[in-house]
């Protein structure tokens, strides 16, 4: 890869998704559980900014973009960039589109934008998360385990959990199993071992 990321205004990149037991995370283009305080949980986490004024770059695969409800939108404190190589026009709802994930980082990452945006935040699909946890910004794995069974035909990806490592205690996440109509969960965050990192 050409990109030299040293040259860019460094942003962090943190992925969310819900996952259940066999990390499924879709199906048929819908989430397969109703868990309406878990979501909640997401919109939260992702609209956070340290101060107003700032923004958070939130990243989509267009298939995923495609199959989030429009009463998701408007989100505050959002920029919705949609990845899509055969897309000619920024879809309804979102800021920009990008061909591919590094061109989203780096608009992220250079002016304008550089210095209003403080987080990116990858929210699927598979493609899009396993290009982030690779990506050498990448620092946060906010991975919610939906502690149940459901037929996916989605899953999120593997990743090395020598590398990427759960946290206990995490600020502002709650700790104890949640549940809602009758299904238990768990927030959980995975942060990576910057030892591994340059």
């Amino acid at each position: 890869m050409e990109t030299s990321w040293e040259k860019l205004q460094k942003k962090p990149v943190r992925l969310i998704a819900a996952a259940c037991n066999d990390m499924g995370i879709g199906k048929d283009g819908k989430l397969p559980w109703d868990l309406p305080t878990e979501f909640q949980y997401f919109v939260n986490t992702v609209k956070t900014v340290s101060r107003p004024g700032r923004m958070n770059f939130m990243v989509w695969g267009r298939l995923c973009w495609d199959s989030h409800p429009e009463s998701l939108f408007p989100l505050p404190n959002i920029l919705h960039v949609v990845l899509s190589k055969t897309l000619d026009t920024v879809p309804d709802h979102a800021h920009f589109l990008c061909r591919d994930f590094d061109s989203a980082i780096r608009l992220a990452a250079e002016p304008p934008l550089a210095d209003l945006i403080e987080t990116i935040w990858i929210v699927g699909g598979v493609q899009v998360y396993k290009d982030a946890l690779n990506h050498p910004w990448c620092d946060l794995l906010y991975l919610t385990d939906v502690m149940a069974d459901f037929d996916c035909d989605v899953f999120f990806p593997e990743f090395d959990k020598n590398l990427f490592q759960l946290q206990e205690g995490f600020p502002r996440v709650p700790s104890e199993i949640q549940e809602e109509n009758g299904i238990k969960f768990k927030y959980q965050v995975f942060k990576r071992d910057t030892a591994d990192t340059v």
